[in-house]
């Protein structure tokens, strides 16, 4: 393994900020296999969701992908790795928030989160210091569930329209791509943005629609 990040540091020279450092590849490279590993079997699609998420560069790859494989063997050790990518990133709890939903998508690559992987991801929120219900939401947004659009949108179902649409407004400005970029966060780290924000959409006309079904059959039945 020591071999293998020495090869890996020829690539990356050290620079700032802390998510372009070799510590910061080395850890979410770690990180984001051993979570593939989590449910006992590291799948090949989950290897390529880690590449198309952090954009690994061509001549980088080979031994970017040395590491992974050789992180994959077991989760030992992952929650070091997790706590070192929260001291690193201690100051921006956003890219905190967008290392968790890459690795989301990373373990729904397969269609499936399973439970092993659920209770990884939940642990590793833990250590980034995400507070529960932002855990929930971004989960809802890999995690098909009927249950959870107001999980998503981050409201208690008895919001009102107003609080709804308002809460609405500010998660679409919050995902925006422009703020998004003038916050910091990485290009390779929006998609997994991009497909929160569907989810963040889905949730809410889902509500609406929900809200205009029932408000329809009072209707109904008052007459």
């Amino acid at each position: 393994m020591a071999q293998v990040w020495s090869r890996v540091r020829a690539f990356f020279p050290e620079r700032k900020p802390p998510h372009r450092t070799v510590a910061f590849t080395i850890a979410v490279t770690t990180l984001a296999a051993k979570m593939a590993k989590a449910d006992g079997v590291a799948l090949p699609v989950e290897a390529q969701a880690f590449e198309r998420m952090f954009g690994i560069p061509a001549h980088e790859a080979t031994n970017i992908r040395r590491l992974y494989d050789l992180a994959t063997k077991d989760v030992a050790g992952y929650d070091a790795y997790a706590r070192k990518i929260a001291r690193l990133l201690h100051e921006e709890p956003h890219l905190l928030r967008s290392v968790l939903e890459c690795l989301f998508y990373i373990a729904a690559a397969d269609g499936v989160l399973h439970p092993d992987e659920d209770a990884f991801l939940q642990d590793v929120a833990h250590i980034f210091e995400i507070p529960q219900p932002e855990f929930l939401s971004i989960r809802c947004g890999f995690v098909l569930d009927p249950d959870c659009p107001y999980t998503v949108m981050g409201v208690e179902a008895e919001a009102s329209d107003d609080e709804l649409k308002a809460r609405h407004r500010a998660l679409v400005r919050e995902h925006h791509p422009d703020r998004l970029a003038a916050s910091g966060i990485p290009a390779e780290f929006r998609a997994a943005a991009d497909r929160r924000l569907a989810a963040i959409n889905a949730a809410y006309d889902m509500i609406r629609q929900q809200r205009a079904s029932e408000m329809r059959v009072r209707e109904e039945s008052a007459t």
